[in-house]
């Protein structure tokens, strides 16, 4: 028997391909602000969205707060589903959730948007809790926190967070918990590496044979 009985899954890069509409998103923000295109936009999928324009494009609040407005406006209108499913994972959650595994989701995408994104891919049935940030809400460790304490304070021993980023990887070890790399995300090996994550898998399969084994 997995000593893991609780899984927290990351939603872009992990569940669902969002890559299309948050790269329109950006596209659309910057053009709006008169700004060049970032450099290096993958860096924009997974943090929470005020984080990534002051810590890479060196905004200021106020700018933080126009660019997320911005980004936010055409993201709910036009491209929050310009996604998709990644391929293998309607197949893992049937069969963690035929053997007993409580499954969540722990995002920084707002959490209205998590909803409306897995109901219209017909996944949120999934999920006991779906979590994502707010107002009050923001990084991976407070919506980690948040989403153990909707289920009841499971034993922080027993979880483990899916996810393909850094910040997946930091919001767990700050709650205590470990962190699963998902390499058909957007992230690395090299990023799985560098930050820790305690075991990285290249496929959904992979990740049920670790999850059952281990």
């Amino acid at each position: 028997m997995s000593r893991y009985r609780t899984l927290l899954f990351d939603l872009d890069g992990t569940l669902i391909d969002t890559r299309k509409g948050i790269m329109n998103c950006l596209r659309h923000t910057f053009d709006s602000l008169g700004l060049p295109q970032p450099d290096d936009p993958d860096r924009f999928l997974g943090p929470p969205l005020p984080y990534s324009f002051r810590e890479f494009c060196g905004m200021n609040e106020e700018e933080t707060s126009e660019a997320v407005r911005i980004f936010r406006e055409k993201y709910s209108g036009e491209e929050l589903f310009n996604a998709e499913v990644f391929s293998g994972i309607t197949e893992l959650l049937d069969a963690l959730k035929e053997r007993g595994y409580v499954l969540a989701v722990a995002t920084c995408k707002v959490e209205k948007f998590a909803h409306l994104i897995l109901d219209r891919f017909g996944i949120s049935r999934y999920f006991k809790v779906i979590g994502g940030s707010t107002g009050t809400r923001v990084t991976k460790a407070e919506v980690i926190a948040h989403v153990r304490r909707e289920l009841g304070d499971p034993d922080i021993s027993q979880m483990l967070m899916i996810g393909d980023r850094d910040n997946d990887i930091l919001g767990a070890r700050a709650v205590g918990i470990d962190c699963l790399y998902a390499l058909w995300g957007y992230g690395s090996s090299d990023e799985a590496r560098e930050y820790g994550a305690s075991a990285a898998v290249r496929t959904p399969t992979d990740c049920l044979v670790f999850v059952t084994t281990h």
